[in-house]
C-alpha cells in the first residue's frame, strides 16, 4: 500500500444511480437475509436528472472505521444489509493503482482499509419513491468502481439485492427484470435489462408526491407480515405474477401501451389488496391516492382505451405513466385542476423535473392553473378542487442506468479530509 505522501492519501469515486418504479411488483421474500423474492418483478428506471442518488466513496489508510453520511446526517453502517454488501465487494476487490497520486492498493489491502461513504438523494427518502433502491445500487456501483471489482452489472445486481431487493433493478436503465431465481444461495437471483431507455422513449412519467413523510410501516416489516399472514399473496406469487411477467415483457417489447397500462394498474391494485389482506392490515395509500386512481380510471374509460397507467409502491405517491407528451400535458391539466397548489406556493416549486410539460399544457403561471376547467369526463359530476393534498409533482421519463461522475467538483467528499464537503 504505497504512496509518496505516506498515509495521508485519499482515493475517491463518485457515481450517480437512478431510482426505479416496479410495474410488476416485488412483495414477499423466501429468504430474509439474502433478500430472495417469491416472484419475479419488472420495473422502469426513472431519469436520473430528476430522481437519483449521488454517492461518493473514499478509501484512505488514515480512516479508522467505515463511516456513512446520508443527506447530511451520519448513519450507522453496522446494519446487516450494509455489511453484506461491503463483505461481498471486499471479497471481489482487485489491485488498484493511481499512478498520478502514487497509490497502490493490493487485493489483500482492501480487507483492512476503511471506507467513507457520502450519499445524497435528490428526492424524499423512505416515502415510497424507492430511495433505498437507488441508494444501495449507488453504494454497490460506486464501491465496485473504487475497488476495481471486475463483475458485470447482473453480477453486481446480486450484491445490491442483498442491501435492498429493488436495488438490483437500479443497475440498469430503461426496463429491468429481477429474476427470482431458484438456488438456495441466491446466485441466480439477479436483474437483467429488458430494454434500454431509448426503446420506448415516447413515455412520459408524472409523479404526484402526496406525502414526503416517512411511511408508518416499512417495506421490510410490511413484507414479512404479509408473507406470514396473507393467503392472497401465495395465490398472487404462484398463479398471477408468472403470467403477468410474460404479458408485461411482451407489452414492453411491442410498445403496446394499452396492455402495459392494464397490467401495471392491475398489478398495483393487487399489491395494495395483498397489503390489506395482511394481519394487521397495511394502508400505504390514502384518500388522495384513491382520488388520483379515480381520475385516471374515469379518463381511461371515457376515452375507451388507456391514456395513462398508474402504479403505487409502498407509499401514497402516484407514479403516472403517459404514452406520449400530448397525453402527459392533458394529464397534468387534470392533476392541476384536481390538486391545485396552496395560494402561497410557487408554480416553479410545485411542478419540478421536466418543466416543458407545463408549457405543453398551456400553463405558464398560477392564474392559468386557476382558470383550468373540469375535464370532459368529470363535467357532469365536477369534483371539488383539493388544494394542498399534493405536495408537488415531478415530471420525468424513462432514464439511463448508473454512471461514474468524472468531474471531481461533483464529489461529495472533501479530498483533503475525507469528510463530507
Amino acid at each position: 500500500m504505497a504512496a509518496e505522501s505516506g498515509d495521508k492519501w485519499i482515493l475517491t469515486v463518485t457515481a450517480q444511480t437512478p431510482t426505479n418504479i416496479a410495474v410488476i411488483k416485488y412483495w414477499g421474500k423466501r429468504h430474509e437475509e439474502l433478500i430472495l423474492p417469491i416472484n419475479d418483478s419488472i420495473s422502469v428506471t426513472l431519469d436520473p436528472d430528476h430522481l437519483c442518488t449521488t454517492t461518493s466513496v473514499a478509501v484512505s489508510p488514515a480512516f479508522t472505521h467505515d463511516r456513512m453520511w446520508l443527506n447530511g446526517k451520519e448513519v450507522s453502517l453496522s446494519g446487516g444489509r450494509f455489511q453484506n454488501c461491503l463483505r461481498e465487494l471486499r471479497s471481489r476487490a482487485s489491485d488498484v493503482e493511481d499512478e498520478k497520486k502514487g497509490i497502490k492498493i493490493t487485493k489483500k489491502d482492501w480487507e483492512k482499509l476503511h471506507l467513507h461513504v457520502v450519499s445524497f438523494n435528490n428526492f424524499p427518502t423512505a416515502a415510497g419513491l424507492a430511495s433505498s433502491a437507488a441508494g444501495l445500487a449507488c453504494l454497490v456501483f460506486s464501491l465496485a468502481n473504487l475497488m476495481n471489482v471486475k463483475e458485470d452489472h447482473s453480477k453486481l445486481s446480486a450484491i445490491a439485492r442483498q442491501g435492498s431487493g429493488s436495488a438490483c433493478r437500479s443497475l440498469f436503465g430503461g426496463f429491468a427484470k429481477w429474476i427470482m431465481g431458484k438456488e438456495e444461495n441466491g446466485s441466480d437471483s439477479i436483474a437483467v435489462q429488458l430494454a434500454d431507455e431509448k426503446h420506448w422513449d415516447d413515455l412520459v412519467i408524472i409523479i404526484a408526491v402526496v406525502s414526503s413523510r416517512q411511511k408508518e410501516t416499512s417495506s421490510t416489516s410490511g413484507m414479512r407480515d404479509t408473507v406470514e399472514t396473507s393467503m392472497l399473496l401465495q395465490h398472487r406469487a404462484k398463479e398471477v405474477v408468472p403470467k403477468r411477467i410474460k404479458q408485461m415483457e411482451e407489452a414492453i417489447e411491442k410498445r403496446d401501451f394499452p396492455s402495459f397500462a392494464r397490467l401495471a394498474c392491475a398489478d398495483s391494485n393487487q399489491f395494495h389488496a395483498v397489503c390489506l389482506d395482511t394481519l394487521p392490515p397495511i394502508f400505504y395509500m390514502n384518500d388522495t391516492s384513491h382520488k388520483i386512481i379515480s381520475c385516471v380510471e374515469k379518463w381511461n374509460r371515457h376515452e375507451g382505451t388507456p391514456q395513462v397507467a398508474y402504479t403505487f409502491d409502498a407509499g401514497p405517491n402516484a407514479v403516472l405513466i403517459s404514452h406520449n407528451r400530448k397525453t402527459a400535458a392533458l394529464l397534468l391539466q387534470r392533476l392541476l385542476f384536481l390538486f391545485p397548489p396552496q395560494p402561497d406556493t410557487d408554480l416553479d416549486s410545485y411542478v419540478i423535473g421536466d418543466k416543458t410539460i407545463l408549457k405543453d399544457a398551456g400553463i405558464h403561471e398560477m392564474k392559468d392553473v386557476e382558470a383550468l376547467s373540469p375535464p370532459p369526463e368529470l363535467k357532469e359530476n365536477a369534483p371539488s378542487r383539493n388544494k394542498g393534498d399534493v405536495s408537488y409533482f415531478i415530471c420525468t421519463r424513462p432514464g439511463r442506468g448508473p454512471v461514474v461522475l468524472t468531474d471531481e467538483s461533483r464529489s461529495l467528499i472533501n479530498s483533503e479530509t475525507g469528510l463530507p464537503k
